[in-house]
């Protein structure tokens, strides 16, 4: 599934102003369907880097056009596994991926490769190549608990993620309990939309009174590896 260029801020949170912008958000937004009855879910993603850290240097450094890839599952369920390519180009962000059986995530923690090559789907072959070429390996897990809303005018997508934690990676990740540390005590907002984003939003979120940051859960968490 390959995902079009879509524009994306993030903004760290105190824990105050996360509250008050969980009840404004709360109010007026619905949760995203995927969500469930909760209104969040637990993500836990295993990210990949080279040996020369290559995704994290070329985040920290600002680099314009760059990509990372990722693996990850929802609430523990490892019944539903997405591999992910996420780029960035020109301060546009997208995304394409496509899922994996657990016994094909299992296969690439352990560094085979063989079922990606033999999967046909073009995420699966291009990580694949870029394994055996360029020395990608999983190097980072990163967890944490987000709640997502949407806003169809404008495919908007907001999205509060809290308590990141990270590790350094294992590859019995699927069989075994791994603990992972936290990152810090911020909160992560994320506003995501196409062409347009409607002034409702702009004002609910305060985008005009926020700076924009450029953090990284992934970058957070390499500090644990």
């Amino acid at each position: 599934m390959a995902g079009k260029f879509r524009h994306e801020y993030k903004f760290c949170l105190s824990r105050g102003e996360y509250l008050g912008l969980r009840a404004r958000l709360r109010a007026i937004l619905p949760h995203d369907p995927h969500a469930g009855a909760a209104g969040e879910y637990f993500i836990r993603s295993a990210y990949f880097d080279n040996a020369d850290d290559k995704a994290l240097r070329e985040k920290l450094n600002g680099v314009d056009r760059r990509e990372k890839f990722r693996i990850r599952w929802y609430n523990n369920d490892t019944s539903y596994i997405a591999l992910e390519k996420k780029s960035k180009s020109h301060g546009l962000c997208s995304k394409s991926g496509c899922v994996l059986t657990r016994e094909e995530a299992a296969a690439v923690f352990r560094g085979e490769l063989s079922g990606l090559k033999q999967s046909g789907q073009e995420p699966a072959l291009e990580l694949a190549a870029k394994m055996e070429f360029q020395g990608l390996r999983p190097r980072t897990i990163v967890d944490y608990q987000r709640e997502p809303f949407v806003f169809p005018p404008g495919n908007v997508r907001v999205t509060l993620d809290r308590e990141i934690r990270g590790a350094g990676f294992r590859p019995d990740i699927l069989e075994n309990q791994v603990f992972t540390l936290p990152t810090g005590d911020s909160v992560l907002l994320e506003v995501k939309y196409d062409e347009f984003l409607p002034d409702l939003i702009r004002e609910l979120v305060q985008l005009d009174s926020r700076g924009a940051g450029a953090f990284s859960k992934y970058a957070a968490a390499r500090g644990y590896c």
